[in-house]
């Protein structure tokens, strides 16, 4: 072992017990590594920061985004909503609700995907009685198993495609991984459509920092706009599309809708637009036709985006043409006894013109039905709001207006957004990457942009949208792994491999590579595991005359497949709260599904990569 070798073993050494021990940030021990690997000189200065510009931090990040505007946009959940309904029992809807999951993750991130559909879950398991944490975990395991069927659907996957490239000159595709990955899929699924009963039962989810905000139901007033999708549906249809979770409470008439509207504008006060009676499930509704609809921010958010209708106050603050979604901002606060609007009504303040503020919904305690406009309501102390306007301006509009803003709980209510956008251009990207015409990253910073032109989401919260920890971690490990290769080290690995496994069957030294994959991923991470052992894997089957590609495809596979703890894979760490899972509860399900993989994985891998060099 040269000097070099030894310093490059002795900092990924370094680096994986810091790892380990837990005490500081993965983003930031990378970080670290980098920087002692360039001081170290194993790391050439020239080399330091091309991770950042590697394509693989590019498609990863792009396809959080990408995963986070289908998520907001509740075309999955629209989807889901026929056979939702039907799914009564545990049996049928763990199976149901993992395949959903699983067939998500084909074509997305597979944590964005799980992000999807956990709100279905937990709304399933509220209204079932069923325990969360008999859904939650299936769920993970589907959407990771899921994930290794298509090159974007895991990071693994993508990072394998880099080392490939960089070993052979010539990348996995988008769907190379797919007949090994859709035979891993059937037999999961079969597994966990069972296997669910492993579990302990009793678990309950840990409550967020939102329960200790629970504030009850908000009231807000929407519109039926011209040739909008709500026109000639019945109440009863209405509230089906939130499947009972939100109730039309008043049905505003048209043109009170419209001269409240207008006179508004004008900045006087009119006339108080009379509010039907509670509306009549059969009652039809019609273009112009304000609504006082009642519900959770979250349900209220679905059901306008699903209906199409139109919020009050949604309109850009101030009325500027050159306002952005970028410079909006969505505040819940609430109304303090020295506020000025206490004992008054928006209108009567101007609150749009004046304060620069729209008001979205509001929820009072003791109120079971708000029958006026919200313009028209008077306002209470303790009353909690709604508030949208500029970003800029808020604070100090929140401070004129004395409201005491909460701690913000990821408000989109007002955002507006498109359904079935976000569906159409993740197609366009995958369609354009498996016809050849774009490469992976290409199509999907393209996709990204395209959200941004059609105005699914700003970039604000395409920002936030990204786990920037992830993309550090990625881009710092990547020149630190390469060093190792860079000073011989991944050969001299390789042989000690080789010795291990000499006189094994080709089969058994391929599941061998795969087994050490898992072992090292729940410690490592999956993402420096593929950097680490890619290289070690392809030499390894260099030293034993066989073909590179299966024992790529096996470290992929292997590292892809974190079924054992809550720490090495997001996909398990997401759904550790709200399920109540312990630490030792994954392994129950985890390590028979972990000796499923392996025993199928290795003869499939075999079947379609075969193992003699070509």
């Amino acid at each position: 072992m040269t000097l070099d070798q030894g310093l490059a073993f002795g900092l990924m050494g370094a680096t994986i017990a810091l790892f380990l021990w837990g005490r500081f940030a993965y983003d930031a021990v990378a970080l670290g590594a980098l920087l002692a690997g360039v001081f170290l000189g194993i790391v050439p200065v020239e080399h330091a920061f091309e991770g950042f510009a590697d394509d693989v931090v590019v498609i990863v990040a792009a396809a959080l985004v990408i995963s986070h505007a289908v998520a907001r946009s509740g075309a999955v959940e629209t989807i889901m909503r026929p056979v939702t309904p039907r799914l009564r029992s545990v049996a049928i809807q763990v199976p149901v609700l993992a395949g959903a999951t699983m067939l998500l993750a084909m074509v997305t991130k597979n944590v964005g995907a799980l992000a999807i559909l956990m709100p279905v879950a937990m709304q399933l398991a509220r209204r079932t009685g069923t325990s969360p944490a008999a859904l939650l975990m299936p769920m993970s395991f589907a959407a990771m198993v899921g994930g290794v069927v298509t090159l974007v659907g895991t990071a693994p996957n993508i990072i394998m495609s880099r080392v490939r490239q960089e070993l052979t000159g010539e990348p996995f595709r988008m769907f190379d991984y797919t007949p090994v990955g859709l035979g891993i899929c059937a037999v999961a699924l079969l597994f966990l459509a069972v296997g669910w009963r492993l579990l302990p039962g009793g678990r309950r989810g840990a409550a967020s920092m939102d329960a200790a905000f629970t504030i009850g139901q908000y009231t807000l007033e929407a519109r039926v706009p011209e040739e909008g999708e709500a026109i000639g549906m019945t109440v009863a249809e209405l509230e089906a599309r939130s499947e009972g979770e939100v109730r039309v409470s008043a049905i505003l008439p048209a043109k009170a809708t419209e001269l409240a509207g207008a006179q508004e504008r004008a900045q006087a006060p009119y006339p108080v637009a009379r509010a039907s009676e509670v509306p009549a499930p059969d009652r039809t509704l019609a273009s112009g036709e304000g609504l006082m609809l009642r519900g959770e921010p979250a349900e209220l958010e679905r059901l306008v985006a699903a209906a199409g209708l139109v919020l009050a106050g949604e309109e850009a603050v101030p009325d500027n043409p050159e306002t952005d979604e970028d410079d909006m901002r969505v505040v819940e606060g609430v109304v303090t006894g020295e506020s000025p609007l206490v004992g008054r009504t928006p209108a009567a303040l101007t609150l749009r013109s004046r304060h620069g503020v729209s008001l979205l919904a509001v929820s009072r305690r003791g109120e079971q039905r708000i029958r006026d406009k919200l313009s028209q309501i008077r306002l209470r102390a303790g009353d909690v709001v709604l508030l949208r306007g500029l970003a800029a301006t808020m604070p100090d509009n929140l401070g004129e207006l004395r409201v005491l803003p909460l701690a913000e709980r990821g408000m989109a209510l007002g955002q507006g957004r498109r359904s079935w956008i976000p569906l159409a251009v993740l197609a366009g990207a995958m369609a354009l990457v498996a016809a050849g015409l774009l490469p992976v990253g290409v199509a999907f910073f393209g996709a990204v942009v395209a959200l941004f032109v059609f105005r699914v989401m700003t970039t604000r919260e395409a920002y936030e949208a990204v786990d920037w920890p992830v993309v550090v971690l990625l881009a710092a490990l990547i020149p630190v792994s390469g060093a190792i290769q860079r000073t011989g080290g991944t050969d001299l690995l390789a042989g000690w491999l080789t010795g291990a496994v000499e006189g094994l069957p080709a089969l058994a030294a391929l599941a061998v590579t795969m087994v050490l994959a898992m072992a090292v991923t729940p410690f490592l991470n999956n993402a420096a595991t593929v950097l680490v052992m890619g290289p070690i894997a392809a030499t390894l089957a260099g030293k034993l005359g066989l073909n590179p590609d299966p024992f790529l495809m096996a470290v992929a596979l292997g590292a892809a497949s974190d079924f054992l703890t809550p720490i090495g894979h997001q996909c398990n760490t997401l759904v550790m709260g709200p399920g109540g899972y312990r630490f030792g509860d994954y392994a129950r399900l985890g390590l028979p599904l972990s000796v499923l993989v392996v025993i199928v994985g290795v003869p499939l891998i075999a079947f379609f990569w075969p193992l003699a060099p070509g």
